[in-house]
């Protein structure tokens, strides 16, 4: 998951985003709004974490004009405002959730999750496709009900295909949404991920659908 933190709060950004990161999600930091806006509408993210008090306007002006653009991914409202007026504007301008500073980063994390989730369609925290499932509160990937390892890249880019699932992926799709705009790797890279991927979850979990990307199949027993 790819998550753009705006916040001015340069130590608050960096310790979040550090706990995030550890957490297994990719983020990228803007100080500003306009910084947040240039970076939302040149990149994909799966959700966008928001500060109220930016230097270079509110929040809920940004978060407006985004919902105005049609930019519609989930935004997650950091604020120090407890006023039930000043979150009623943010949820007027377009927030999903709030939450209140000063916070528990196991919050922030657990409302991310459950707004991306809720973005591809999916109530439950642990997504399954057959006996595969993918616990979106520990990062734990299991296989008829036991543990499989990963490497942190690996258990993005199939977090990715489960949400997604059953729709098909495309290379660059995954490049935008699993990988750092820094490194973002050619498909040869993501083909090589793909093969580890099946090696450990079984060939036929991973459908490759030939000019257009990879598909999740629910396919039934432990695979290979």
């Amino acid at each position: 998951m790819k998550v753009l933190l705006i916040e001015d709060d340069r130590a608050l950004a960096e310790a979040l985003g550090e706990a995030l990161g550890d957490a297994g999600l990719l983020v990228e930091t803007a100080g500003t709004g306009g910084d947040g806006d240039y970076l939302l509408r040149t990149e994909r993210y799966d959700a966008v974490v928001l500060d109220l008090g930016l230097p270079d306007g509110d929040g809920t002006r940004w978060l407006a004009q985004w919902r105005e653009d049609a930019i519609d991914l989930p935004v997650l409202v950091l604020t120090a405002r407890e006023r039930w007026s000043d979150k009623a504007a943010g949820f007027s301008a377009g927030a999903d959730d709030y939450v209140t500073k000063p916070f528990e980063t196991a919050e922030v994390l657990f409302r991310l999750h459950a707004l991306v989730r809720r973005s591809h369609g999916h109530a439950h925290p642990v997504l399954s496709a057959g006996p595969l499932s993918y616990d979106t509160h520990t990062g734990s990937v299991t296989l008829a009900g036991r543990p499989v390892s990963l490497t942190a890249q690996e258990t993005r880019l199939l977090a990715y295909l489960m949400h997604a699932a059953p729709r098909v992926v495309s290379r660059s799709e995954l490049a935008e949404h699993v990988y750092d705009r820094d490194h973002e790797p050619d498909s040869n890279v993501i083909d090589v991920q793909i093969s580890r991927l099946r090696r450990k979850l079984g060939g036929e979990r991973i459908e490759t659908r030939r000019g257009q990307g990879y598909r999740l199949v629910a396919v039934e027993g432990e695979g290979a």
